[in-house]
């Protein structure tokens, strides 16, 4: 997947925030970057037939290091945003454990994981109360992606985020496949109502706003490729097998369970 460097005006008030956590935020531009290329090559072997990912490739056995937990703890304050009423958010608001998904609409791996992992997870963890994800448009591949992302925004403001979210990613679709015209099509059979204000919105400030704080949020952290996620703080990357995340929400949710325990 292409790599991306962030445009020098970037200067936005989120990525001013995060640096107040410069530390972690090294740490994570470490951790992602070798993330990206074992992501990488578990993505190869799924692609030639092989299956099962590395060991390093599970974030719940790595060594546990207080001091590096404490800062993944940190990060997992800064990008959860727990907004109320957030459309581009499924799952409780104070639920232990918040997976922050940062990807392009013109990405086929994005694409496997909405349609392969996100639905268990959603059935295991989000309906159980355990996990929220938290979806942020950090568009790499140019105009189309954008657009496609600022539809995805708009189609939020009517309640349908997810509905043209996961028609979006129902197959690979590039270049004139998310054209307006093909856009306004699928947020049509997405159950979007009003297609005049989806179209209003799709090309609104409000839009660009929203796609500069998640991209400004992404660049701040070093994302450099799509998909990559934080669970609770601890970076993943790329669409690994669904046991993966699985673990990793399990393994943040005994990590949240007894940290009041720990406060007494």
């Amino acid at each position: 997947m292409p790599k991306s460097t962030p445009p020098a005006a970037t200067t936005a008030s989120p990525t001013r925030k995060l640096a107040a956590v410069g530390a972690v935020i090294a740490l994570v531009v470490a951790v992602l970057a070798i993330a990206v290329a074992v992501g990488k090559a578990v993505e190869e072997d799924r692609d030639g037939g092989r299956t099962g990912a590395p060991e390093a490739a599970a974030p719940g056995r790595v060594q546990e290091d207080p001091a590096q937990q404490k800062m993944f703890d940190d990060l997992a304050r800064k990008t959860s945003r727990r907004e109320d009423g957030d459309p581009l958010a499924v799952g409780k608001k104070d639920a232990p454990v918040v997976l922050v998904e940062y990807a392009d609409y013109q990405c086929s791996f994005c694409g496997r994981f909405t349609r392969e992992t996100q639905p268990e997870l959603i059935k295991k963890y989000v309906d159980a109360g355990t996990l929220r994800i938290e979806f942020r448009n950090f568009t790499i591949y140019g105009a189309d992606s954008e657009r496609a992302a600022r539809a995805s925004w708009a189609a939020g403001q009517q309640g349908r985020f997810w509905q043209l979210h996961d028609e979006l990613y129902a197959k690979t679709r590039k270049g004139e496949a998310l054209a307006e015209d093909e856009l306004v099509d699928m947020a049509r059979a997405s159950g979007v109502r009003d297609l005049g204000k989806f179209r209003t919105d799709l090309k609104s400030a409000g839009a660009e706003r929203a796609l500069k704080r998640d991209q400004d949020e992404g660049y701040g952290l070093g994302v450099q490729s799509t998909p990559s996620f934080l669970i609770n703080g601890r970076p993943v990357s790329g669409a690994q097998p669904t046991e993966v995340f699985a673990e990793a929400v399990e393994d943040a949710a005994a990590r949240a369970a007894k940290k009041p325990a720990a406060g007494k």
